[in-house]
C-alpha cells in the first residue's frame, strides 16, 4: 500500500527532501527533470548515454510525448526502459507513466496493476507534486474500475494539498463519487473528511422529497461547519437547495386491468402502492384501467378535470409510441415501458422499464472491469433478441472490445455443433504414444454473453464442459433466473454470472418483506415487477430533479436509477453468481484486489 502521512507530514518531508536531493545516501535516485529539448532531440542524447542518464532522458521523452498526446510514441519508449533496473524515485516515475498510458488504453486493471509496485512505498519521499500525479492516476483508475469508493478516498487524501481549478474541479468529483455510492458503503469511516462526504450523501439518500433532501443539507452543513464540503458546497448541492420544491398532491396511476398485460400491471400497481403506503405521505393516488379508456386524449382530458399533476403509466408499448409521437402532453408522464430507440418525444414525457439492454450494457461494463477483451455471445432469435445484442454491442465496442462472433440461440439438439462453432473445437490429432489428444478450442475468446431463459441457460454451461470450455467464463442477463431457489437447476448454471435486481438479491429488504407477506408470488421472477411499481414510485416526484441534475442517482428495487438525455430511466445493477447450487451477490469487480 502507498504511505500514507497527512498533509503537513507531507509538505515537510517534502522540503527536507529538497534540501538534501543531491546527499550521497539517498537511495531514492533523482527524478527526471523538465525537458527543454524536444522528444527526438531526447531520445538521440539517450542513445549516446551512460545506461543511468539514458533511463532519465528517456524517462523524459515519455512523460512530454503523454503531455503532447503522443501516446503511440510513449508507450514505445517506455517499452525501452527497464523499470526494475531503476532507482525507486524513477520507479515511481514510471509506474505512473504507465498507468497514465493504461488508462488513456480504457484498461483500468493494468494501471493498478502498475501502480502496485513496491517503490510507491516510498511515495512519501518524494516532491509534493510527483505525490498528488501518482494519487491522481490511483484515483481515476479507481474510478474507471468501478470502484468509487476507493477513488474517493484517494481524492479525499489529497484535496488539502491541492489549489485553484484543481482543488475546486477535484471537490466536485468528491461528491460525484460519493453520491454514487449504495447505501450500503455509506458508513462511517477512519478518515474524518470522508466520513463527512458520505454521511452527507447518507443524509440526502434517506431524505423522500426535495424539501425534506433540501432540509437535510442544512442540517448537514449546521452539524459539520468545518468539513470542505460545508464551507463549499458541491454545485450540484447548490443546484438541488435553489429547486423550488412544488410537491405533487395528486398522481394517476394508468394500467391495463385486463387482457395479457393485466397481471403485469397487477404486480406494479401493488409495488407502487405498497411503497405509497411506507412512505407515509399526503398524495392521492388514483386508479385508471387503460383498456377501459376510448383515447389517450379523453383520459388526459379526464385526469386534467381531476386535477391530476402526473401520470404514472401506460404500460402498453402501443401507448407509449403514441405519446411519443406528439409533440407536447397536458400532463408530466411517466411511462411504464419504451417508445422505440429512435422516437422523438415531447418533454412532458419519461419512460421507464426493466428494459434488457439496461442489462445487456451492464454486462459489458462488467466484463470489461473484470479484465476481458474479446467475447462471443449467444442471444435468442428474434427483435428482443436483436436488441440485447446490438446494446452489448454498441457498449462493448465503445469500451474497446472486441466481439468475435455472434449467434441466435440454437435448438437444444443444435446447441452443440453451434457452440462448437463459435469456438472452433478442433479434434485431437495422435500423440507419439498413440493416444489421442483432448480437443481443442480457440484461445482468443475471454468470456460468452448469455442472454437465456432459464430453460435455455441450463442446456448452454452443460454444452461448454461437453465443447472442452468449461473454463470460459459466461456473463448473463437476469433471464436465465427464474428465482425459484431449485438446486438442480441451479448446478446446471454453476458458475454463470448475472445481473440481477436488488429485490431479488436480498431477502432481508423491509418492503420487499411487507409485499411478499401478502403477495407470495412477489418472492419469484414477478418480484421484478414489483420493484418496479416501487421504484415507479420512487421516481414520481423526483423527475424535475432527475432533470434538473443529470448526475443524480436514485438507490431503487430494481437497481440504481438515473436518467438519460433521452428522458429514459436507466438501471445500473448490482451482481450474482451461481455457485454449489445457489445464488451469490458478488461485490465490486475483481479489480477490488489492487
Amino acid at each position: 500500500m502507498m504511505a500514507r502521512l497527512r498533509p503537513f507530514l507531507l509538505i515537510c518531508i517534502a522540503v527536507i527532501l529538497s534540501a538534501c536531493a543531491s546527499s550521497p545516501e539517498s537511495t531514492l535516485g533523482e527524478l527526471p527533470r523538465t525537458p527543454q529539448a524536444s522528444a527526438q532531440q531526447l531520445l538521440q542524447e539517450a542513445d549516446a548515454s551512460d545506461p543511468a542518464k539514458a533511463a532519465l532522458l528517456r524517462l523524459s521523452a515519455a512523460d512530454q510525448s503523454i503531455r503532447q498526446g503522443n501516446l503511440d510514441q510513449a508507450r514505445a519508449i517506455m517499452e525501452q526502459i527497464a523499470i526494475e533496473q531503476l532507482p525507486p524515485a524513477q520507479q515511481i516515475f514510471a509506474s505512473t507513466l504507465n498507468a497514465e498510458l493504461a488508462l488513456a488504453a480504457n484498461d483500468p486493471q493494468r494501471a493498478l496493476q502498475a501502480l502496485q509496485h513496491p517503490a510507491f512505498e516510498r511515495l512519501a519521499e518524494l516532491p509534493v507534486d510527483q505525490q498528488l500525479r501518482s494519487q491522481l492516476a490511483r484515483a481515476q483508475a479507481f474510478e474507471a474500475a468501478d470502484q468509487p469508493l476507493a477513488a474517493a478516498r484517494e481524492r479525499t487524501f489529497i484535496a488539502p494539498l491541492l489549489s485553484g481549478d484543481a482543488a475546486s474541479e477535484n471537490h466536485q468529483k468528491i461528491w460525484s463519487l460519493v453520491s454514487s455510492l449504495p447505501s450500503s458503503q455509506l458508513q462511517p469511516v477512519a478518515d474524518q473528511d470522508l466520513s463527512g462526504w458520505l454521511s452527507l450523501a447518507a443524509a440526502l439518500k434517506q431524505s423522500a422529497t426535495l424539501a425534506q433532501q433540501q432540509q437535510a443539507i442544512d442540517n448537514w452543513v449546521q452539524q459539520n461547519p468545518g468539513h470542505p464540503a460545508a464551507l463549499q458546497l458541491p454545485d450540484a448541492l447548490v443546484a438541488l437547495r435553489e429547486l423550488a420544491d412544488r410537491p405533487l398532491s395528486h398522481i394517476a396511476l394508468l394500467l391495463p386491468m385486463d387482457g395479457p398485460l393485466a397481471s403485469v400491471a397487477r404486480a406494479l400497481r401493488d409495488g407502487f402502492l405498497a411503497a405509497h403506503l411506507e412512505a407515509g405521505q399526503d398524495l392521492k393516488i388514483e386508479l385508471f384501467d387503460s383498456t377501459r379508456i376510448s383515447s389517450m386524449d379523453a383520459f388526459y382530458q379526464q385526469a386534467a378535470a381531476s386535477g391530476v399533476e402526473l401520470v404514472v403509466g401506460p404500460l402498453d408499448k402501443a401507448l407509449v409510441r403514441q405519446l411519443a409521437d406528439r409533440e407536447q402532453l397536458p400532463i408530466t408522464t411517466l411511462a411504464l415501458n419504451y417508445s422505440d430507440a429512435d422516437q422523438n418525444q415531447p418533454p412532458q414525457l419519461f419512460q421507464f422499464g426493466l428494459a434488457a439492454e439496461d442489462e445487456a450494457r451492464e454486462v459489458a461494463r462488467r466484463a470489461w472491469d473484470d479484465g476481458h477483451r474479446s467475447a462471443i455471445a449467444l442471444t435468442p432469435r428474434g427483435e428482443w433478441g436483436n436488441r440485447v445484442l446490438d446494446a452489448f454491442r454498441r457498449q462493448w465496442q465503445e469500451l474497446g472490445g472486441t466481439l468475435l462472433a455472434a449467434e441466435p440461440l440454437a435448438e437444444p439438439v443444435a446447441l452443440a455443433n453451434q457452440i462448437a462453432d463459435l469456438l472452433h473445437v478442433r479434434s485431437g490429432g495422435s500423440s507419439s504414444s498413440s493416444l489421442q489428444e483432448q480437443p481443442t478450442r480457440r484461445q482468443d475468446v475471454d468470456f460468452l454473453f448469455l442472454a437465456a431463459t432459464p430453460q435455455q441457460a441450463q442446456q448452454v454451461k452443460p454444452t461448454l464442459i461437453f465443447q472442452y470450455a468449461g473454463d470460459l467464463p459466461v456473463y448473463a442477463t437476469s433471464h436465465l433466473h427464474a428465482a425459484t431457489d431449485n438446486r438442480s437447476q441451479y448446478l446446471d448454471l454453476e458458475g454463470i454470472r448475472f445481473t440481477e435486481t436488488p429485490w431479488l438479491l436480498d431477502s432481508h429488504l423491509p418492503l420487499r418483506q411487507q409485499i411478499e407477506s401478502k403477495w407470495p408470488q412477489a418472492r419469484g421472477s414477478l418480484g421484478r415487477l414489483y420493484a418496479m411499481g416501487a421504484d415507479a414510485y420512487l421516481l414520481a416526484p423526483r423527475l424535475n430533479q432527475l432533470l434538473a441534475l443529470p448526475e443524480t442517482q436514485l438507490d431503487g428495487l430494481s437497481g440504481t436509477l438515473s436518467l438519460t438525455p433521452g428522458q429514459r430511466i436507466e438501471r445500473r445493477l448490482p451482481w450474482a453468481e451461481f455457485r454449489d447450487g445457489s445464488v451469490q451477490p458478488l461485490g465490486e469487480t475483481q479489480l477490488e484486489q489492487y
